[in-house]
């Protein structure tokens, strides 16, 4: 069909004259195929394209009582960065940590994800780029990426601005499913290293030292040995299979995601009525990134604390006699691991976790 145009030879409104350009949706979708193809699991039925990403569930019968946990999430004001940088293969990375890493908790082994990724120009190459970093992220979380959607909002976003949002599935067994039910006093509190900022309080971060400091993305920072960009930049670890081998190898109790909140919120969030968890701040020393934002902005450091993961991204409560034989589980898996404190009764504290001393030096 033809354009519509009025007697004066004006041609009616259309879609891509509204700024929607559904013919770069479909290259970016075609571009984005082979990424999908990576991040796979054979209980996935179908391929890229349908209305709705297909996960045989029969697959779950080898399970007494399945459980199915869900989590969604975004990375936040970190996708500023990635824009400014131009750098679009990492952000989906951090997606999928953000969201398998929450399920993971309670014990359930990541299955499948979808994705929401929404821009004011569809660039077909920079969609594929961060469906790439989404795929690359669910091999290492050990799940499927079975669909997901992008939305093109002219006039709502710039022509290069974007944001990603994801949803997944897991599988725990009921009787191993993990909480604050199963802590008891004297159980060890394990910290995993963050591989550096993850994808929380970036708003405080750009806030301090980039509007405040001025400090520029491609500039050297010698703490850091590569540019403040790469180093905000650097990809959220993601925990999943780590932990899953945790508790095939040794009891485990509970874990706990570091992220919006800080340390001691987070941690507080599965310790049970009655119980206390103490970490001790001398067992690590911060990556120099969190000292920067904190001299730099003059942020005090329980400010610091509840927002940002001050270097541990991820928390194990096992039982004390486990703590070393899972100590030794994550290292022989390559994650910088250590015993950062103890559950104990909570007595007169208000509140479920608390961090004291100072940090190593």
């Amino acid at each position: 069909m033809s354009p519509v145009s009025d007697q004066s030879g004006t041609t009616g409104a259309s879609y891509a004259a509204a700024g929607v350009d559904i013919e770069a949706g479909d290259r970016a979708v075609e571009l984005m195929k082979e990424w999908v193809k990576k991040a796979q699991r054979p209980e996935v039925l179908g391929g890229l394209g349908g209305f709705a990403g297909l996960f045989d569930a029969s697959a779950l019968k080898r399970y007494e009582r399945p459980l199915l946990a869900s989590a969604t999430d975004g990375v936040g004001t970190k996708v500023d960065i990635a824009r400014q940088m131009g750098v679009y293969d990492t952000i989906g990375h951090d997606l999928v940590a953000m969201v398998m890493d929450d399920i993971v908790v309670c014990g359930a082994e990541p299955l499948f994800m979808t994705d929401y990724i929404c821009v004011g120009k569809v660039h077909p190459e920079r969609v594929a780029l961060i469906v790439k970093g989404i795929a690359e992220g669910c091999v290492l979380a050990g799940c499927a990426l079975v669909g997901g959607e992008t939305a093109e909002h002219p006039g709502l976003l710039g022509e290069d601005d974007f944001d990603v949002a994801g949803a997944g599935t897991g599988v725990v067994e009921a009787d191993r499913l993990l909480g604050a039910d199963r802590i008891r006093t004297g159980d060890a509190v394990i910290a995993m290293a963050a591989s550096g900022l993850h994808s929380n309080g970036y708003s405080l971060v750009r806030h301090v030292l980039l509007n405040q400091a001025g400090l520029a993305l491609d500039a050297r920072i010698e703490e850091f040995g590569r540019t403040l960009g790469e180093e905000l930049l650097e990809p959220t670890k993601i925990y999943s299979l780590d932990c899953l081998a945790l508790t095939r190898t040794t009891e485990v109790h509970a874990f706990s995601h570091i992220t919006g909140g800080g340390l001691a919120a987070n941690l507080a969030r599965v310790i049970p009525d009655g119980l206390h968890a103490i970490v001790d701040r001398s067992t690590w020393t911060p990556a120099p990134v969190f000292d920067l934002v904190g001299r730099t902005g003059r942020v005090e450091r329980l400010e610091l604390e509840k927002t940002l993961n001050m270097g541990v991204g991820m928390m194990a409560i096992v039982p004390s006699e486990s703590a070393d034989a899972a100590l030794a589980t994550l290292a022989d898996r390559g994650v910088d691991a250590w015993v950062a404190g103890e559950i104990t009764d909570r007595g007169e504290h208000t509140t479920g976790a608390e961090l004291v001393g100072d940090y190593a030096v």
